[in-house]
């Protein structure tokens, strides 16, 4: 135990110690929020008006409120995946420099090694999402606070559980990577793509047809699904007051509150359920993974 924590606390180090890292990592989920408020914003504010009845009075606080909690739960989203391949760096970074060869010649059980990276690698993306976090709920307690202190913690436990997928997803695909371009370029595409194929960037009930049902595959549509109904929970309580139930029920359709999986409803029990077997199933992965290469190596 005392050599993991000594492993652990040096990634922690060396990826805090790196600015041309941390800051990236640190400052792009706060521009990510400032972008989503500046240019999306507005759009989906005049998408909502546009959708109320006439003579249908909402207060424009609640607007926001609904606004930058879909904001918000799209960034963390994204955060929690994509952070995690900046902070699994350091695991390609040890075979680039030869770090990894030299640790593998010590007395350090090769398990523990990779352990150590996983650790890490979790909580540095959490650290950094939980701060992403905090700033947000400053955000939405100054332009539209309807969030109960059960929606409060049950946010902080989704985004620790994405944090634990996009750890185990960046630690099962970093494992295979030996240089630094090929780190950057998984990096860029993950960026760049799993936005959409979560429902983050744009919501699934906008897709076609066929690619929801695809997308209806994939464990990360359903935290986005988490994160939209426990950010917009209190959103809808209040709405359901001033509009009918059908209304509700398409606002929570059109927003991916409501998931569907070949026009089964996905419940919230189910959600968990589902990211949390994909966590086990890429930890597992890894372990496997990890096993194969030992045996390898002895041989």
């Amino acid at each position: 135990m005392s050599t993991l924590w000594v492993l652990i606390k040096r990634n922690v180090k060396i990826f805090f110690k790196d600015k041309g890292v941390l800051f990236p990592s640190l400052i792009a989920p706060l521009i990510l929020l400032f972008l989503f408020i500046t240019f999306l914003g507005n759009v989906y504010k005049e998408s909502f008006w546009v959708s109320i009845p006439q003579g249908v009075e909402v207060n424009s606080r609640l607007v926001n409120g609904y606004v930058g909690s879909f904001l918000l739960s799209s960034l963390l989203a994204v955060c929690s995946v994509t952070v995690a391949f900046c902070a699994n760096m350091q695991m390609v970074s040890d075979k680039v420099t030869g770090a990894a060869c030299d640790i593998s010649v010590s007395p350090c059980n090769q398990s523990v090694v990779a352990l150590s990276y996983y650790i890490a690698t979790e909580l540095i993306t959490a650290a950094i999402c939980f701060v992403a976090l905090g700033v947000g709920f400053i955000y939405l307690s100054a332009i539209g606070w309807y969030l109960s202190v059960a929606e409060a913690f049950l946010i902080i436990l989704d985004v620790f559980l994405l944090t634990m997928f996009g750890t185990a997803l960046s630690s099962v695909i970093c494992r295979f990577l030996k240089s630094q371009g090929g780190i950057a370029a998984v990096s860029t595409i993950v960026s760049a793509a799993y936005g959409f194929i979560c429902g983050a960037y744009m919501p699934v009930a906008q897709f076609s047809p066929v690619i929801q049902k695809v997308i209806a595959f994939l464990p990360g549509t359903y935290g986005t699904g988490l994160l939209r109904n426990h950010f917009m929970g209190g959103i809808y309580r209040e709405l359901s007051e001033l509009f009918p139930a059908e209304v509700i029920t398409k606002m929570r359709d059109s927003m991916d509150s409501n998931l569907y999986f070949f026009a089964n409803p996905v419940s919230i029990g189910a959600m968990f359920a589902v990211l949390g077997i994909s966590v086990g199933v890429l930890v597992g992965i890894f372990v496997l993974i990890q096993v194969f290469a030992a045996r390898r190596k002895n041989r």
